[in-house]
């Protein structure tokens, strides 16, 4: 288990973590993350995130009941019943059904947090903060901090609305039931409400509402009162475990999708940070254990439906496994049955399921698509990951023949529908939608000044070099800039590439000398977070600045 007196210096300046989320990352040596996640979590929401917001169906909520227990629910409402009149603010015309264990805790000077996630095409944000007011059935809210998530263990689903009257009817208890203990053994998706309050004022302390998703059976229960989940890799902030370091007390929230009822429980958690346990599940970082302490039940609180997208998948037949650099295979993929593919525009990313011997679920993983929509073929090009169950699959066993399940492309990283210069800014394996972007460009003749760039440590770690040579030699609209950080000896600049260090928001910043430019940013967390803050300090707007993170 982890303990709570770790040491810890702090960086000057305020911190978006408190203590609890700092001694995590300390523990998990990952406490760089600092640097740039002060970019990355503001104190008002982009309108990328104001407009994400306004779309959704529903929100996850969390907050605590009058005895200080945390609870994660639901509040639904039809198109429009989320607003932001501001970036730090958010009018939810809306409230939780009665007999819920929040129904008459959301009222002001409440700490709430909030998750808006979008299953069709597992978008995601997060804002915390509090209720400063609101009439019966709405409440006003003031962000704290605001921060985007990456699509991992997102289950896709579509949703849609129940016609007549609810039969709602609300159950209580210690213990989970029968009934309930196999819906959590049969989820593949709960929400975790978690929060920590220190001494003062803090936009770090308050509420968290974060999502976990994984195969069914990946929540375990080890008892009527005991359950117990496997924690993956994330954003690296560990808002929730760092809550749990500090205050143990945390909500599960189970959905039942297919009838709208709600599972909701409270109790302790705690964390198992190495043990042999953890040893047993391929990937995982920590085992989280809640100890129950009450259960509630309520059968179709909700509207809203949604069903697993299952109905878009199509069998995929792999004919041809192509190395692009030292840890980057592509892989092309054609329609099982000979036929024509679903069509995507470029930056979209593809689900496929993969059943991987050993494991009895299919595992599911999304890769961007790194080729054009032609209607015949299918190509995503996978860095192999040290301890990625996936990427190391598909890199050693997956072989030309291989049949395997997908569902149609989605996403919404894709290029703006203007006239205005595009600067495509990738790092790692992050080019892949790029490069998808730039066949589209050229093979649509969309004339509009475009700049590639890409920073990779060198020549042995960038893939599709030639291919992106070879396009914008052919085009007359596309320039390419790449920067290599620690070059191979032999490497030239000028000849094998054109700046050595990494790239920068100025070097971005100087490829146009016009203000209306849209940069669209691919890449690991920190690198968007720190490319994303540089922009902005030099004066280009938030709307104008696209990322997808990996």
């Amino acid at each position: 288990m982890l303990k709570t007196d770790i040491g810890f210096v702090a960086d000057s300046g305020r911190s978006p973590f408190h203590k609890g989320e700092q001694q995590v990352q300390q523990h998990m040596g990952e406490r760089d993350i600092e640097r740039w996640a002060k970019g990355a979590i503001r104190n008002h929401m982009p309108d990328q995130h104001r407009e994400f917001f306004e779309a959704q169906p529903f929100l996850i909520v969390s907050a605590r009941d009058r005895q200080g227990r945390p609870w994660a629910t639901v509040l639904e409402g039809d198109t429009g019943f989320v607003a932001s009149p501001e970036a730090t603010r958010l009018d939810i015309d809306a409230s939780p059904t009665p007999g819920d264990p929040l129904a008459e805790a959301l009222r002001a000077g409440t700490n709430i947090g909030i998750l808006g996630i979008e299953l069709a095409t597992r978008r995601r944000n997060r804002v915390n903060g509090h209720v400063v007011g609101g009439t019966e059935g709405q409440l006003n809210f003031v962000v704290g901090q605001s921060f985007g998530n990456c699509p991992q263990y997102i289950r896709e689903r579509s949703y849609w609305w129940h016609e007549g009257p609810l039969e709602t009817m609300v159950q209580r208890g210690q213990d989970l039931t029968p009934s309930q203990i196999d819906w959590i053994r049969t989820a593949d998706t709960f929400f975790i409400a978690t929060g920590y309050q220190g001494e003062g004022e803090d936009p770090a302390y308050g509420m968290d509402a974060s999502h976990r998703g994984g195969e069914k059976g990946f929540v375990e229960v080890l008892g009527d009162r005991k359950i117990r989940f496997p924690d993956y890799a994330g954003n690296r902030f560990y808002n929730t475990l760092g809550n749990i370091v500090q205050d143990g007390r945390a909500g599960f929230l189970f959905l039942d999708f297919a009838s709208g009822s709600l599972l909701q429980l409270t109790g302790r958690a705690t964390i198992d940070f190495g043990s042999d346990d953890v040893r047993r599940f391929a990937g995982a970082r920590q085992l989280v254990t809640l100890d129950i302490e009450d259960v509630v039940e309520t059968t179709a609180a909700l509207r809203l439906r949604w069903q697993a997208d299952a109905e878009n998948a199509r069998s995929l037949r792999l004919i041809e496994k192509h190395r692009e650099s030292k840890d980057v295979v592509s892989f092309l993929f054609e329609a099982r049955d000979g036929g024509t593919l679903e069509p995507f525009r470029a930056g979209q990313h593809l689900p496929i399921e993969l059943k991987i011997p050993g494991f009895d679920e299919k595992v599911q993983r999304t890769y961007s698509l790194s080729n054009s929509s032609n209607g015949m073929h299918y190509r995503i090009s996978v860095k192999r990951e040290t301890n990625g169950l996936a990427s190391r699959y598909l890199h050693d066993a997956l072989q030309p023949g291989a049949i395997l399940e997908s569902r149609k492309p989605a996403g919404d990283f894709i290029l703006p529908d203007d006239d205005r210069p595009i600067v495509l800014v990738s790092a790692g394996i992050g080019i892949t939608p790029m490069l998808s972007m730039v066949h589209w460009l050229v093979e649509s003749d969309d004339n509009r000044a475009s700049w590639f760039v890409h920073g990779a440590r060198n020549g042995a770690h960038h893939p599709f070099k030639r291919d992106v040579d070879r396009i914008a030699s052919e085009s007359g609209s596309v320039s390419t800039l790449t920067f290599y950080s620690r070059p191979n000896e032999g490497e030239e600049q000028g000849r094998d590439f054109d700046v050595e260090g990494r790239i920068s928001g100025e070097a971005l910043k100087a490829l146009v000398a016009r203000n209306d430019v849209h940069y669209l940013l691919c890449g690991p967390a920190a690198f968007l977070a720190g490319i994303q803050a540089e922009l902005e300090h030099l004066g280009v707007p938030e709307a104008l600045i696209h990322s997808e993170t990996f």
